[in-house]
């Protein structure tokens, strides 16, 4: 039997190339696009998961909140772990990381490579995560100090082979800079929220250790099995009660964390689940750049829709030309076919047609893939698409969808009467059924809501793009690790700001973009130090020609000068700071650092300007209190040049480097472009959006094309008439398009207030953002309607225009 249902399917096919060419490209499109998402989404889904105890790790956030500063920090102290592992014996161990320093160079050859993936951990780190090595003993590798264990990447990078055991890598700091290797690690997954291929132990840090108020560490926990996550973080109370009071009493006169909480600060820490952390965290000091999980659900439901959208397509097909294939249902009625059968035929020619989509959408997204992994920035791989594993899942797809497609079509050609269909009184299909302007409505529904998306996520990037700053950003060169340049870094300075083309020159290890520097620390605005004379800001060490250099504009008073001795005791800071400390008039007031010791004032600082509020990170975020110091922080250097020769300016630059640094790399990018990094996650949003978008409303328009081809068809006597009785070419088109445009506008007022809720909730991620305007639902409505004309049209103008006299030959 289900030989048979296949011959007569693939004969039915055969038959009506157009419907069948139609149905195929429009399923297959569809199921290449859900392939990709899913696979998008497995992948985003399956973060820190090759863990063996990824169910009981746990990281420890910090949340605090003191003077006009509020951070949410993936740190904490580097004495909370084994604090906590000492104190509660829910604890089975603990980790921390620590990579602030950002890079190392690492000597190969004669040279030195700048190495980003590098950090300092704990000999605990092997206890807690899964890392298999390939040679060389974890449980043991970082117990010494002086010792470093690499990834075979990096062993390969390296010495060419992973036989390294007992060799060393040299670094560029003050000895020692020799670290034994004592293990090599399998490469680390990709999904993975931390990605080292270099990791210092712990012993070598230089680090002031034993400050409880100092968050530098991300700090993981590996808690019993069976402990409650949730009750084991009411701990955290009499923790800092415990450690962390004291400290804080030693610069502040408090009785209590009660008390310090009652004036509007916090200090608190929960735990984050190890799963959790690539989709649910977003705070500062991140070991790498996280998804987010709104994308998922949003790609989840682009993936949904599209494939819909297919399938809606089989249905209006289907149904449209029942008038096509009544006579078939009728005959096979009467010699004697029962209706389950018919069921069966008419499944089958669908569950076919999704089979050999899904061969067409496999091959689609095979050839897409390396395009796909570039605009959503993934290394997904050809056996990720087909294996073992989505095997099942690829077969039961088809399945699915076709069974899905063609369950509507199937029970409603099987219903017809015989008589009915013998006698041709049967006209279904002739005109648009509510079930066709339905489906057809949900297509353009979700198109518009797409187009909509799109056009807010490009605006707001645009307006991210344009907004005025508080600095400017365009043409200004950033040399990074000039600290290698040791003693010739101020001569290297002055040689490049000689160059033409240069203007400004400036030390800037503080630059207004995320991934920069980070100095918090607290400050005072009266002698004596209380909760609420006091402030947690930002404090950036910056040269005299630093705020000139950035384009930053003062409000009040004046920059670091070096007319003036008495600046190194100085201090600038922005509107946000001087609006905390209540100052209309800030220029000549004192500010304090605070010092280990009861009430003892460390260092007083005299304000001599106010900056004009610039963004200090992402837009993300509001703009905090920030102060400038004069110092010397020399990591990065900044030129503001004004030349159209670049290239060749750069080429000056780097010659000038490697006369002064031999063998250190020369490494450089452009603010700007370190400022739209901080919004490559949107951008990615914004292209697949488009993408997709613009696939989904070609299946849409295939659909309606098939459609309107075959509604211009089964009205052809009914053109002929008309035309004989006078009727021009607009009233034609204008009969066969009224009808598909009317569902357009519908589709338009649903799908509109559904955007504008789903756009302005994706919006609040930003703490400055556009406004949803009405042009925006007026030029989505407007392209929809476009689309539907023009597809339309095509089919509705080759009915018009066609002979009467043919239509009308067989009446």
């Amino acid at each position: 039997m289900l030989l048979n249902y296949l011959k007569i399917a693939w004969r039915n096919m055969k038959r009506n190339k157009a419907f069948t060419a139609i149905n195929i490209i429009g399923l297959a499109s569809g199921l290449a696009c859900f392939i990709l998402i899913a696979l998008y989404v497995t992948n985003e889904l399956s973060y820190d998961r090759y863990n063996d105890k990824a169910n009981r790790i746990y990281r420890i956030n910090s949340f605090i909140r003191f003077g006009g500063s509020d951070l949410k920090l993936a740190v904490t102290s580097d004495p909370m772990g084994a604090t906590l592992k000492k104190d509660y014996p829910e604890v089975e161990q603990f980790v921390r990381f620590y990579n602030s320093s950002g890079s190392k160079l690492i000597k190969k050859g004669s040279e030195y490579l700048d190495e980003k993936k590098v950090a300092y951990a704990d000999s605990t780190l092997f206890s807690v995560f899964t890392l298999p090595a390939i040679a060389g003993d974890t449980r043991t590798a970082l117990n010494e100090p002086n010792t470093v264990v690499i990834t075979e990447t990096a062993a390969h990078k390296y010495f060419g082979s992973t036989n390294v055991i007992g060799k060393t890598i040299e670094t560029n700091e003050a000895p020692p800079n020799l670290y034994k290797i004592t293990a090599v690690l399998k490469d680390m997954p990709t999904t993975s929220h931390f990605n080292f291929d270099f990791i210092f132990s712990m012993d070598n840090l230089k680090y002031p250790f034993g400050d409880y108020l100092s968050q530098n560490f991300q700090t993981y926990l590996l808690l019993k099995p069976g402990t409650d996550p949730k009750a084991f973080e009411k701990n955290f109370v009499q923790f800092t009660d415990k450690y962390i009071l004291p400290q804080v009493r030693q610069f502040m006169n408090i009785k209590s964390m009660d008390e310090f909480k009652k004036s509007g600060n916090l200090m608190e820490y929960s735990l984050m689940p190890l799963p959790d952390i690539h989709l649910h965290s977003d705070m500062v000091a991140e070991l790498g750049v996280n998804g987010n999980i709104q994308y998922v659900y949003i790609f989840s439901a682009v993936a949904l829709f599209i494939l819909l959208i297919a399938c809606i397509n089989f249905v209006n097909l289907s149904t449209a030309r029942s008038a096509n294939r009544a006579k078939e249902v009728g005959i096979r009625k009467v010699l004697g076919t029962q209706r389950k059968n018919l069921i069966g035929q008419f499944l089958t020619e669908s569950v076919l047609t999704a089979f050999i989509a899904m061969a067409i959408a496999l091959l689609i997204s095979i050839l897409v893939l390396p395009y796909f992994n570039n605009l959503a920035g993934k290394e997904l791989i050809i056996s990720d698409v087909i294996n073992l594993k989505t095997l099942p899942f690829l077969l039961l797809l088809p399945l699915v969808a076709g069974t899905v497609a063609g369950s509507y079509p199937a029970i409603y050609l099987s219903s017809f009467q015989p008589v009915k269909v013998l006698k041709g009184t049967l006209t279904g299909g002739a005109k648009g059924s509510r079930l066709r302007s339905t489906l057809v409505i949900f297509q353009f529904a979700t198109s518009i809501i797409l187009i909509i998306a799109t056009i807010v996520v490009s605006t707001q990037l645009n307006y991210i793009q344009n907004k005025k700053l508080g600095f400017n950003k365009d043409q200004v060169l950033v040399i990074n690790g000039t600290n290698a340049l040791k003693n010739n870094k101020n001569v290297f300075k002055e040689e490049v700001a000689k160059m033409p083309g240069v203007v400004n020159s400036s030390f800037a290890g503080y630059l207004p973009v995320s991934g920069s520097s980070r100095s918090d620390n607290t400050y005072s605005k009266e002698a004596v130090a209380s909760v609420k004379s006091s402030l947690r800001m930002q404090s950036w060490s910056v040269d005299y020609d630093y705020l000139q250099t950035l384009g930053m504009e003062m409000k009040s008073g004046r920059t670091f000068s070096r007319e003036y001795g008495t600046d190194s005791s100085s201090v600038i800071i922005n509107e946000t700071t001087a609006g905390i400390l209540g100052y209309p008039d800030a220029i000549g007031k004192k500010i304090y650092t605070l010092a280990n010791g009861p009430q003892q004032i460390a260092t007083s600082y005299t304000i001599i300007g106010v900056v004009k509020n610039f963004h200090i990170e992402s837009m993300k975020q509001t703009i905090g209190p920030l102060c400038f110091l004069l110092g010397d922080n020399t990591w990065s250097t900044t030129f503001r040049i004004n030349t159209k020769e670049t290239k060749p300016l750069l080429a000056k630059i780097e010659a000038k480097w490697k006369s002064m640094a031999p063998g250190m790399p020369f490494n450089y990018q452009f603010l700007d472009e370190a400022f739209d990094n901080m919004y490559r996650a949107e951008q990615r949003v914004g292209k697949v959006a488009t993408s997709f978008a613009i696939i989904a409303i070609l299946i849409a328009c295939l659909g309606l094309f098939g459609l309107a081809a075959f509604m211009a068809e089964q009205r052809t006597k009914e053109i002929g008439v008309r035309k004989v009785l006078g009727a021009t070419v607009n009233n034609i088109l204008t009969m066969l398009s009224s009808d598909f445009l009317k569902l357009v506008c519908i589709a338009a007022l649903i799908a509109f207030p559904f955007a504008w809720w789903a756009m302005h909730s994706w919006l609040q991620n930003f703490a400055f953002r556009i406004s949803i305007s009405w042009w925006i639902f007026v030029v989505a409505g407007l392209m929809a309607f476009v689309i539907a004309m023009s597809t339309i049209s095509f089919q509705a103008i080759k009915a018009a225009i066609a002979n009467p006299v043919k239509s009308l030959r067989s009446e």
